[in-house]
């Protein structure tokens, strides 16, 4: 501990009145109020901004997990990629990660390359009737299997379908069935009052419960 002699000067204070009478001091004190004000500013209009960027980085990085165990056949930029892109096209419609993950692997099993036996093509397993008006919906340049078998336009084009599904029908599980039996056959079930199918759906949720 120190002692009084450093604590209380008998001589002379330093000469500071010719830098307080210049506005020296004043100054000082003025920026650290504007530093303290603009800090004020920017954690109450921003309260939750690290948080968020910390929450987004962390979304990313469990995407990311999952599509490095899966046989893909993408390089692992485009994983790194793939994984923004899921998340970005994601928040832009509302819509679960893992939701859009477990309908990645019950469609396509994440095999970027993947045909189905009625046609479908990717990631989303689109039909190319479907994935051509989705294009001009959102503005992509159609170019057949160079578009379907892009993971990244892909992705976007079958985001923006089940959210159209999901707005139509206004179910997740008659959305996901309409999304792989096909909107019009689905729509024709529920006006005659049939039952859906529910195998699709189930395979769904034992993916979604995997990931």
């Amino acid at each position: 501990m120190q002692s009084n002699k450093t604590l209380i000067r008998t001589e002379h204070p330093p000469h500071d009145g010719a830098n307080i009478k210049n506005g020296v001091a004043p100054s000082r004190i003025l920026r650290k109020a504007t530093l303290f004000i603009m800090i004020f500013i920017i954690s109450f209009t921003f309260p939750n901004l690290i948080p968020e960027l910390t929450q987004k980085e962390q979304t990313i990085r469990e995407i990311l997990e999952v599509l490095e165990r899966q046989p893909t056949d993408l390089a692992n930029v485009t994983k790194e990629e793939l994984a923004e892109v899921i998340y970005e096209e994601s928040r832009r419609y509302n819509q679960d990660p893992k939701l859009i993950l477990a309908l990645i692997a019950t469609e396509s099993e994440f095999y970027n390359w993947a045909v189905s036996k009625r046609g479908a093509k990717g990631l989303m397993q689109i039909m190319p009737y479907v994935a051509e008006s989705l294009a001009q919906d959102l503005g992509i340049e159609w170019s057949g299997d160079r578009t379907l078998f892009n993971p990244y336009l892909n992705i976007r084009m079958g985001i923006h379908y089940l959210s159209q599904l999901m707005l139509d029908f206004k179910d997740v599980r008659a959305a996901l069935t309409a999304y792989n039996y096909g909107p019009t056959y689905v729509k024709g079930l529920i006006e005659k009052k049939e039952r859906i199918p529910h195998d699709y759906y189930r395979r769904f949720l034992t993916a979604y419960k995997s990931i």
